[in-house]
């Protein structure tokens, strides 16, 4: 009898693992989009300073949570801000990646739809620092906060003025939370273990991280939210009757324990089809 801890089956044959090479190289180049695409948006100091100013005042006039408060939260020691610039510098990238991998060889057909919602996502988010360049909040001094990877280390950015390997002014969308969150519904989507929806500790960590560290405000993390919500109603994992993914369906009962005083509950295990297409 199989677990319910047990990851679900593998996906009938019919279902083709994308070519190796051609997937290196597609993957290869949504991160070195990701991570030289928005350098091509570069500058726009003073722009960007007055939209960090009216995106502070406009999470203000929403009443959102004060970034303040999970700063100050995370500098009464220094272990645990030095513990959260270390999360913000060295999980993003190897996460994601662990996770396509993982998909590339366990679960090919949802493999290439967290693939193409990943790639559509960051193309989107690509767009935003031309016309809404933004500061983020370690930068504004209104703000009150304080750039902890700089004071406790470990920093991924050296000076505006002279780093030359990332746009610093591209706070907005936070794909540093949209990657998590996908990760996260990827992994929940791909299983059906009842441990599953504890991946979404990963993007609430992550949002914690990437506030309390002054690197993005709250409606980073709610743009990115949105657009990913875009993607994933746009590119959806099939079923051979077009409906809900298995692991996210209910348990049925079956005709043939239906009458019985002990409801034995059993999964459904729709083969998917036409993702990998």
């Amino acid at each position: 009898m199989r677990s319910q801890s047990e990851p679900a089956s593998a996906e009938p044959g019919e279902i083709a693992r994308p070519p190796l090479v051609r997937e290196f190289l597609l993957v290869a180049g949504l991160f070195l989009v990701y991570k030289f695409g928005r350098q091509l948006a570069t500058g726009h100091t003073a722009e960007a300073l007055h939209n960090a100013h009216r995106i502070w005042d406009l999470e203000r006039t929403l009443h959102l949570p004060s970034e303040v408060d999970v700063q100050s939260a995370l500098l009464h020691g220094d272990t645990l801000v030095h513990l959260a610039n270390t999360y913000y510098a060295t999980i993003h990238f190897p996460a994601t990646l662990a996770f396509l991998v993982w998909l590339y060889l366990k679960r090919p057909a949802h493999y290439v739809w967290a693939r193409r919602v990943l790639a559509l996502v960051t193309a989107a988010a690509l767009v935003l620092p031309f016309t809404f360049p933004l500061a983020p909040p370690r930068m504004l001094a209104a703000s009150g906060l304080v750039d902890t990877a700089r004071l406790y280390g470990p920093s991924v950015y050296g000076p505006p003025s002279s780093d030359h390997l990332s746009n610093q002014f591209a706070a907005m969308p936070s794909l540093h939370f949209g990657w998590a969150l996908m990760v996260a519904i990827g992994l929940i989507v791909a299983t059906r273990s009842r441990w599953r929806w504890l991946w979404l500790l990963h993007p609430a960590i992550t949002l914690l991280v990437i506030v309390g560290t002054a690197n993005h405000y709250w409606l980073d993390a709610i743009v990115a939210t949105a657009m990913l919500g875009a993607a994933l109603a746009v590119i959806r994992p099939h079923t051979s009757s077009g409906g809900t993914p298995t692991s996210l369906r209910s348990p049925r009962r079956t005709a043939t324990t239906a009458g019985r005083g002990t409801r034995r509950l059993v999964t459904e295990e729709p083969a998917l089809v036409g993702a990998g297409r």
